[in-house]
């Protein structure tokens, strides 16, 4: 039986998670955490409703998920709001450990299109200290990812401008284009906090016309010259067959957060 249970961690509306618990197991304490993160190119359109059905996959599956809804362009969003949301719901779950025995030295995340983006982004938190326009979103005492499975994630912003992706999302999203706001783009670019220490699986569907390929295989490119090598993984389907709880896509996601679990 998967119960499921509202938090807020801001006072904005869009600001609350949603935390799915199966069974705890005889010895107690639940086996890591994997934080959903939805998609729909940072865009207010989109919310949470996307990552539910995969919150519940993954508790029926036995993995503790914290669906997070974060302010999105369009309702409060953009920079820095949506980045600030994102580490600051992922930082939540220090304070719901205690109360659901929740393993905090295994979280990991998965996230969809524009939320593989900001997974992998929040997985490169460390790199935000120092000047700059990253500082403030800087956390040394925060909740870490070990590890990221990103679901056709728009991991390239450079890319994703140059390909003008969903018809400037990049831009709607950080405020201005990168020769406005170059130091802003390199910040929020997951590309920028290479190299990694900790794993990243780029999966990405074969029939994706949303997302191109690129977005993915240059992220993993790169990220060879150090650090924890990516791995790209190609699955069948198209772009949502990869957050369908009942597609092959969606199950080689769930495998690989199980994976990184441990």
């Amino acid at each position: 039986m998967v119960q499921r249970l509202k938090y807020s961690y801001g006072a904005d509306p869009s600001q609350w998670g949603e935390l799915f618990l199966p069974d705890p197991p005889a010895a107690g304490q639940l086996r890591g955490v994997v934080v959903v993160i939805h998609g729909g190119y940072w865009r207010s359109t989109y919310g949470a409703e996307l990552g539910e059905p995969l919150a519940v996959d993954l508790a029926e599956h036995g993995m503790a998920a914290w669906n997070l809804e974060y302010r999105r362009a369009g309702n409060g969003g953009g920079w820095p709001a949506t980045f600030q949301d994102v580490l600051a719901g992922i930082d939540k779950l220090a304070e719901l450990a205690g109360q659901h025995s929740l393993d905090l030295g295994k979280v990991v995340a998965v996230g969809h299109s524009a939320g593989g983006h900001l997974a992998v982004w929040a997985a490169g938190r460390g790199h935000l200290a120092g000047p700059g326009p990253g500082a403030e979103l800087a956390d040394p005492g925060g909740v870490r990812l070990a590890g990221v499975v990103s679901q056709s994630g728009v991991l390239n912003l450079a890319e994703a401008e140059r390909l003008n992706l969903s018809n400037g999302a990049a831009a709607n999203l950080l405020g201005g284009s990168s020769s406005e706001f170059p130091r802003r783009y390199r910040c929020a670019d997951p590309m920028g906090a290479l190299p990694l220490d900790v794993p990243v699986y780029a999966v990405h569907a074969e029939a994706d016309d949303d997302v191109p390929l690129a977005m993915s295989a240059l992220y993993v490119d790169a990220s060879g010259a150090g650090g924890v090598p990516a791995h790209l993984v190609m699955v069948p389907g198209d772009h949502f067959d990869l957050i369908n709880p009942k597609s092959p896509a969606y199950a080689v996601c769930r495998e690989l957060a199980a994976r990184l679990l441990g």
